[in-house]
């Protein structure tokens, strides 16, 4: 028996049409998220992007802004030893006061008081000690937050800087690995014709088996590169960065002077700012505790009532005005308390000495570092020239059969060998820049804006190259 369907059967285009209207919203909007999350994956991130991610979110700089407020809430305790301390009491009772004699009375009082008392101090000197301790820490505290900030931008240019040069790395290697296939792909042909030996095929076997190791090296090394650059802005790293391009104009340290360096680190080093600060605040422990074997002087003021405290309608009121010398006669924790903040000043004494040591050396080696990066540099790029000469003569020497195919392999091993020592001393040249104004208290944001803008530009002139 036919059943008729339940359900009037429509057209396909009369089902399908509304159906694409009805999706058609939802599929633009799986396109834009798919694009943006795509586009979140190249997105780029420049040097001066990345520092200022780390500025907010390294947490060690963070740690050093708390432990500055800190110092100000210590040095704000230590002066509020020298206000007024005022203090206020109140009191209410009943009592019973029964009288002995043969009567026997009983008297109900209601005793109640109040008094307000107010005492300065005129003379400490453990306070006064203590004031100038805790300015010395705050000095010290405002040092340390100075040098935490450089300190992460620096951390955050030698990441940055490891994944530019690890990028290099793999591009050379990737290219040097097309290189020997060609290469080996010759000499299989040459060897096919007998215009080679078997010699030739398995030295370049040999190579290309040697370059794939080193490419997978080198993808590695810039995965572990890129998840310490995420640790410091504490969010993805970039699939890849903008790095230099053929070549990068590495301003000169102004001035040309090493002393002139070492002066100003000496001078405007936060390390030894810290340092110096913290000696300063430890010696001033040390007066702080043979303060308290003085004497101290304080005014006190104050002012009372009571009634009823004895008798039915009693009332009595008392004003004071007083001065209070304070003589120590003897405290042996005290004198051990000088002796250990001595100590203890006397180690710091020596910690500022070895900074200031520190500094001297980190601007030294720095400066030196610098100037012998842009030497390097300009070796390396000239090496680079003159091997890339040196490959093609060899490639004409092996076409035309004065040559072998193991020298071509080698020149072009010397040149991709060269681009990557010249592609790695340009980064430590830019880092040891940064390093020497760090040394001298000079790095801040807009250095490494300055030379974020120059690798953009550099990376941009290669690109719009022919």
């Amino acid at each position: 028996m036919h059943m008729p369907p339940l359900l009037p059967v429509l057209p396909s285009d009369q089902v399908i049409q509304p159906l694409q209207q009805r999706l058609r919203p939802v599929r633009a909007l799986l396109l834009a998220s798919l694009a943006f999350a795509a586009h979140s994956q190249v997105m780029a991130l420049s040097l001066q992007q990345a520092a200022e991610l780390a500025l907010n979110n390294d947490p060690q700089y963070l740690a050093a802004q708390k432990a500055t407020q800190g110092s100000e809430e210590a040095l704000n305790q230590a002066r509020g030893g020298r206000l007024p301390f005022v203090s206020a009491a109140a009191s209410s009772g009943k009592s019973e006061i029964e009288a002995m004699t043969g009567a026997g009375s009983t008297t109900d009082l209601k005793p109640r008081s109040y008094r307000l008392s107010i005492s300065q101090s005129l003379l400490n000197f453990e306070t006064n000690a203590g004031v100038r301790q805790a300015e010395a820490g705050l000095s010290a505290s405002q040092a340390a937050l100075e040098n935490a900030r450089q300190q992460t931008l620096l951390r955050l240019a030698r990441a940055y800087f490891d994944i530019l040069a690890a990028q290099d790395s793999l591009s050379t290697v990737r290219s040097e690995k097309a290189a020997i296939a060609e290469q080996l792909e010759l000499a299989k042909r040459s060897f096919e014709v007998g215009t080679a030996t078997i010699t030739d095929q398995q030295e370049a076997q040999a190579r290309f088996d040697l370059v794939q190791a080193r490419e997978i090296q080198a993808q590695n090394t810039l995965s572990i590169r890129r998840n310490s650059l995420a640790v410091l802005i504490r969010q993805p790293s970039p699939e890849r960065l903008d790095g230099i391009g053929q070549s990068i104009a590495i301003p000169s340290p102004e001035p040309l002077n090493i002393d002139s360096w070492i002066q100003e680190a000496l001078r405007a080093s936060p390390a030894l700012m810290q340092a110096q600060a913290a000696a300063k605040a430890a010696q001033e422990a040390v007066e702080k505790a043979r303060g308290a074997e003085l004497p101290s002087l304080g005014l006190q003021l104050s002012h009372g009532r009571s009634w009823e405290s004895t008798a039915p309608g009693q009332d009595v009121r008392s004003n004071a005005v007083g001065v209070e010398l304070s003589v120590p006669i003897w405290q042996a924790v005290s004198r051990a308390a000088t002796r250990q903040a001595q100590a203890a000043a006397d180690e710091a004494g020596h910690q500022a000495e070895f900074a200031r040591l520190s500094a001297e050396q980190a601007a030294r080696t720095a400066f030196l570092n610098v100037t012998a990066g842009l030497a390097k540099v300009a070796a390396l790029e000239a090496a680079e020239t003159s091997s890339k000469l040196a490959l093609a003569s060899n490639k004409l020497g092996y076409e035309v059969g004065v040559g072998t195919n193991i020298d071509v392999l080698n020149a072009q091993q010397q040149l991709f060998a060269a681009q990557r020592d010249l592609f790695q001393a340009r980064y430590d040249t830019l880092l040891a820049s940064l390093e020497l104004q760090a040394a001298t208290g000079q790095l801040q944001l807009a250095n490494l804006a300055s030379m974020s803008e120059l690798i953009l530009r550099s990376a941009a002139a290669t690109k719009n190259a022919p």
